[in-house]
């Protein structure tokens, strides 16, 4: 007989935890204009980055993060109250590596 599947619920975000977010073309915006005079690799909508959890604002119904996003170059990029998902302005959880 085989082992039943369990299903364990999402982990929260909490402050320090690595997660990755996928950039907007508005973060693309504000990428390129505080990299004026900055040497660094180029970014488009839709990329997905590193980012460090720095403030949880709300866990119910959707937790809002507060984020530091680890850009290709010697710069960041913080944005502010972003949910959970699968899309441009949203974090995710890290894959599993397998």
């Amino acid at each position: 007989m085989s082992e039943p599947t369990v299903f364990y619920p999402a982990p929260l975000p909490t402050v320090g935890r690595i997660v990755h977010y996928a950039l907007t073309e508005q973060d693309v915006e504000r990428i390129r204009a505080q990299r004026f005079a900055t040497a660094a690799n180029e970014v488009a909508a839709g990329d997905v980055f590193a980012a460090v959890v720095v403030r949880v604002w709300a866990l119910h119904p959707a937790p809002q993060c507060n984020l530091q996003i680890l850009l290709d170059g010697p710069d960041t990029l913080w944005v502010t109250s972003r949910v959970h998902g699968a899309e441009p302005g949203t974090w995710a959880w890290p894959p599993r590596a397998g």
